[in-house]
């Protein structure tokens, strides 16, 4: 096979499992290598194991017998069917089933993962890795096609919005989770239009702090998250996810405390008290407050050294210190965040939550928090600390004057003015600024092209260290030493695979609502702010697409119906967005310069009535967004209730018979004669008749009752009724 035809094709396989075996003596590996083929035959997937870089083995999976891989195709769907989310029964034999619905690459590979996972109560080989008996299998994960990935990105790159079409190809080959990141991405692009346009326009005419910019941008947040709430529902149904969330799988670590007979099924199930669960939930209390306790120390500390480098002290050296936050900032704060994180995760495990799904939504929330306090905190800190305080402030920073004391010539450079500071009106601005434009440009490099380059050296230096190796008479690495030469490009390619990170869609979502916190928090600071998001998330959907494609492993194709706990975040920055662009407008009403730092200027009352007034109109205006949208239709809608249309009319065409639905034949063929009314009076002699009888045999059939009531109704139409006729 030619190296280029070895590129792109993956000989039919379906998974590739990573057997490490560096630190296992050599019959545990032998005997964890047994069990890990018989467990995937198990379930009827053929193998096929080459070896692979460092003491590690490549097990290649595909399916083994597609009649077993129909029937659990069959299973899911009807699973499916029974917990709501497909409408229709499937057909009752399994191949009419897989004609009557395509399936997709995404769906093969989810199904063929759960065989590999799920419990073997559930009919699965019940490999999970790193733990228990599978402690080698480092990862399970399938291979990139890369003539569609390399067709994906040149159609991006050229294309300037998405269409739906597009969104189903990702569907189709990653899962409705990652297509609904692209979709919730798309969908914000698309939507930043208008905010970017007005934005410029407000910069141009307006100015900063506009009331009139802070009232469009609220209303255009509300909008946006009203409307991706329907996007949601309406992309659930053209995906055939709508109600997934309900078919839950159990966690493994998930342990229960008693068991009990389900009242409704009658089964026995493993219960954890949900009181129980409450208390320890409860601790998140005092996690959170030790979270703002630990990052706000650290941040205020070094916003409070910046403060004091760049408008205190004016010795020698202070172009080169004003950077010493910055790498206090930069060293510290992702070690401490790290730390918390840490604890985040130890405390969502004490909590044993039952289901995966819960399990990660309780997380999410947690790292919220925590990226919450790192992304706005400085902002918050300048804008309602620094501004309006900051001649009560600056006079106490002289207890950072250590960090500048080995430069200084005297102590006066050291001294803080005790009364007569003023405060930089632009600081905030700048901040603003740094975190809309320049925080995105490092997030983009340090997500996107210092990944490659670190791959690229590090290929680099295997390749040298395998030709030095090779040189000294040894045999290189020894890798590749027993490939085929029909095989040696794809195992090559495999290997390379093998050694990517595992892509992890949260991550990606939780900066796109991060972005999105500073549009509806601080955006009334520096209009131009939709501007830079409009231009960083056109850059932001294709390099991510670049990354799944590049510089991750092909992601498990994963269902969802939503975005997740990451809509509720939204609907709280948005909530608070409202409270902090009027607080802002109101502080800075004098021309922009704001209370100048000192408080005397700012009266309580006002402010707090700006605030009060400015989340009940929020209050008010959602309601009235989310109204308005739940009376239009959309397709996701019509196309719903035309499926659930259809599955009544077959049933009750089912139960009743095919021609339920249609008009009674005709019945004007049957002529009245004198025979025939004989023949009725007769019929009545023979039972016993009674008033209703008579009633009921005066009109034959429809068309007599028809042909009654016309006739009634020109005996009984007014005088100017008749005329008319």
């Amino acid at each position: 096979m030619a190296p280029n035809s070895a590129l792109h094709s993956n000989f039919d396989v379906d998974f590739v499992v990573t057997y490490r075996f560096a630190e296992t003596s050599n019959v545990e590996a032998r005997d964890g290598i047994t069990a890990l083929v018989q467990a995937l035959a198990r379930v009827g997937l053929a193998t096929e194991v080459r070896n692979g870089d460092n003491c590690s083995l490549l097990i290649f999976v595909k399916v083994g017998s597609e009649k077993r891989f129909a029937r659990e195709v069959y299973r899911s769907r009807v699973k499916d069917w029974l917990h709501g989310v497909r409408a229709a029964e499937p057909a009752r034999e399994t191949r009419d089933t897989l004609d009557g619905q395509a399936l997709t690459e995404a769906e093969r590979f989810r199904i063929i993962h759960h065989l590999i996972t799920s419990p073997t109560e559930e009919g699965g080989a019940a490999i999970v890795p790193k733990e228990g008996q599978w402690k080698n299998v480092e990862s399970i994960f399938p291979l990139h096609d890369h003539t569609f990935n390399k067709e994906w990105i040149r159609k991006w790159s050229t294309m300037t919005f998405l269409k739906v079409e597009d969104l189903d190809q990702i569907r189709d080959r990653f899962g409705e989770k990652i297509a609904y990141y692209f979709a919730f991405t798309q969908s914000y692009f698309s939507f930043l239009i208008f905010p970017a346009a007005f934005g410029f326009a407000a910069w141009v005419i307006l100015g900063y702090f506009s009331p009139v910019y802070a009232i469009v941008n609220g209303l255009w947040c509300v909008t946006f998250v009203e409307y991706w709430k329907r996007q949601e529902i309406d992309l659930g149904v053209r995906w055939g996810v709508k109600g997934v969330a309900a078919i839950q799988q159990k966690r493994r670590d998930f342990k229960h405390e008693k068991e009990v007979r389900d009242p409704v099924t009658g089964e026995t199930v493993q219960v954890f008290p949900a009181t129980k669960r409450l208390g320890r939930q409860l601790l998140q209390i005092p996690f959170a407050i030790g979270a703002v306790l630990a990052l706000g120390t650290l941040i205020a500390t070094c916003f409070g050294i910046e403060i004091f480098l760049s408008e205190v002290y004016n010795g020698p050296g202070q172009s080169l210190l004003v950077f010493l936050p910055t790498g206090l900032l930069t060293t510290l704060v992702p070690t401490l965040t790290t730390m918390l994180t840490s604890i985040a995760t130890r405390l969502n495990d004490y909590e044993n939550w039952e289901t995966s799904e819960y399990y990660e939504s309780a997380l999410t929330q947690k790292i919220f928090v925590l990226n919450f306090i790192t992304s706005y905190l400085p902002v918050f800190l300048t804008a309602f600390i620094y501004v309006p305080f900051g001649s009560l402030v600056v006079p106490y920073l002289d207890v950072f004057n250590l960090t500048a004391r080995p430069f200084a010539e005297n102590e006066k450079q050291l001294q803080t003015p005790q009364t007569g500071f003023v405060i930089n009106p632009s600081r905030l601005r700048k901040q603003v600024i740094y975190f809309t434009v320049t925080a995105q440009i490092v997030n983009f490099a340090l997500e996107t092209i210092v990944p490659y380059v670190k791959r690229r050296v590090f290929s680099k230096y295997q390749e040298i260290k395998s030709e030095r190796g090779a040189k000294k008479g040894g045999a290189g690495s020894g890798v590749n030493i027993d490939d085929l030469p029909e095989e040696a490009e794809f195992l090559k390619r495999v290997r390379q695979e093998a050694e990517l990170d595992v892509y992890d869609v949260a991550t990606d979502l939780r900066e796109m609502v991060v972005q999105f916190g500073y549009l509806s928090l601080f955006s009334v600071v520096w209009p131009l702010t939709p501007v830079s998001f409009i231009i960083n998330n056109w850059v932001e959907l294709r390099s991510d697409a670049v990354k799944i494609c590049v510089e991750m492993q092909r992601p498990t194709p994963l269902r969802a119906d939503s975005i997740g706990p990451w809509l509720d975040s939204l609907g709280f920055l948005t909530w608070l967005g409202s409270i902090t662009s009027a607080a802002l407008v109101y502080l800075f009403s004098n021309d922009g310069l704001g209370p100048d730092g000192t408080p005397a200027s700012i009266q309580g009352w006002a402010l707090l009535l700006t605030i009060f007034f400015s989340e009940h109109v929020y209050l008010l205006v959602r309601w009235g967004i989310r109204l308005a949208v739940s009376k239009v239709d959309s397709p996701g809608m019509e196309k719903e209730r035309a499926e659930r249309f259809m599955v009544r009319k077959r049933y009750l065409q089912d139960a009743l018979g095919q021609d339920v639905m249609d008009t009674p034949s005709s019945q004007t063929e049957e002529k009245i004669t004198r025979a025939s009314l004989e023949e009725d009076a007769r019929q009545s002699s023979l039972r016993t008749t009674g008033p209703q009888d008579h009633f009921w045999s005066r009109q034959r059939s429809w068309e007599e009752s028809a042909k009654v009531g016309a006739n009634l109704i020109v005996k009984m139409a007014p005088k100017e009724s008749k005329k008319q006729q």
